[in-house]
């Protein structure tokens, strides 16, 4: 049953018809992952907090930065460099000490996706980054959990429940990512801020909705937003039996081009540098970004690459590198284009996965 407190902390909800003690018993007992802790993470574990979901996860390994708080309300400049995971929890901790919070401050990955996946009754995505979205995608097949998706992108934002119940998955409405270089990241693109905090919000009621069993969620429906035209339109489609039935994770093969862009594991660029091997490197972040961290390297953001780059006189190598990889893709399939005859690597997972493995092997 409810505490006297949480009778006061949720009577609003106690008082709502067709909602109720029953369905404020069901969010108690309930265990929600929520996947990345930014723009779309935000609003999903306040409002999930607030609701009084029993146990929320947060697993993000990425870290606080300056231009994140445009849209992240979560955090504060002084939060800047911190774990967003670990930092998100202290905050709701603060905000509702009556649920449980289970942080995992590091990323999702094929080795960890499925088990912890598995200790939760519904996930929610709040990525970035089309390779999360179809790990989280085969993970939550393969565990048989229901996943609450969104996105944003510019001025719009899109939301949908795949995997509920014998539902559609995301592959079924996505089959295959867009090429690295089709699509800008939102550091390049943009994102009005408010956008995020709709679609997240959207995305709490969701789940909201599946694990109270209350109206009906947006199964096998894709609803999408135009913020600068206030129109929703929901768009319906349906499940491929060949999705539905996952052994493992399928890896998702990024292509740029007719040939496969070069990657560099954080382990061989470190023997790289050991062994000092010729090569220049490009950081193609942003100028904020760089100032931030940055292991040296020539500075030339991704929005300006094609016309600044200077290709290098010592060495026909070229590693490119970002924070988590996707925009060095880009880079790297624009510049081939223009220097064939120049070899560019990426940094597989970025700066990101660099000091993860530096971590890794500090101890």
């Amino acid at each position: 049953m409810l505490s006297t407190e949480e009778n006061l902390r949720y009577d609003r909800h106690l008082r709502l018809q067709g909602f109720g003690l029953d369905a404020q018993l069901r969010l108690k007992q309930a265990k929600v992952l929520v996947v990345g802790a930014g723009g779309l993470g935000c609003p999903v574990l306040q409002y999930l907090a607030a609701a009084g979901v029993g146990t929320l996860g947060i697993v993000d390994g990425d870290t606080v930065s300056l231009s994140n708080l445009q849209r992240q309300p979560l955090y504060t400049p002084a939060d800047i460099g911190k774990n967003k995971a670990e930092t998100a929890a202290e905050r709701l901790k603060a905000f509702n000490p009556l649920i449980a919070y289970e942080v995992y401050p590091f990323f999702l990955t094929a080795d960890n996706a499925i088990d912890l996946i598995a200790r939760f009754d519904v996930v929610v995505d709040g990525s970035d980054s089309f390779a999360t979205r179809y790990l989280v995608n085969d993970a939550c097949v393969i565990a048989q959990k229901p996943l609450v998706y969104g996105a944003v992108f510019r001025f719009e934002g899109q939301v949908a429940v795949f995997n509920y119940k014998g539902s559609a998955t995301y592959r079924c409405l996505f089959p295959e990512p867009p090429l690295p270089h089709e699509m800008p990241a939102c550091s390049e693109a943009g994102v009005l801020g408010t956008l995020p905090g709709i679609v997240g919000m959207w995305q709490a009621n969701e789940v909201i909705k599946l694990l109270t069993g209350i109206g009906q969620p947006l199964v096998n429906t894709l609803m999408t937003l135009d913020l600068l035209t206030n129109q929703t339109n929901c768009f319906r489609f349906y499940a491929n039996p060949e999705n539905l039935q996952l052994d493992r994770i399928r890896p998702v093969e990024w292509a740029c081009s007719a040939d496969t862009v070069r990657t560099l594991k954080a382990e061989d660029f470190l023997r790289w540098q050991a062994e000092q091997k010729p090569f220049a490197l490009l950081d193609v972040r942003t100028g904020e970004e760089y100032a931030q961290e940055n292991i040296g390297g020539i500075l030339c953001p991704l929005s300006q690459v094609e016309q600044q780059f200077v290709p290098p006189t010592h060495t026909q190598t070229v590693v490119v590198l970002c924070q988590g990889g996707v925009r060095a893709r880009q880079a790297a399939a624009r510049l081939r284009q223009l220097y064939p005859q120049y070899e560019f690597w990426v940094l597989e997972g970025g700066l990101n996965a660099l000091r993860q493995y530096q971590a890794a092997h500090s101890k």
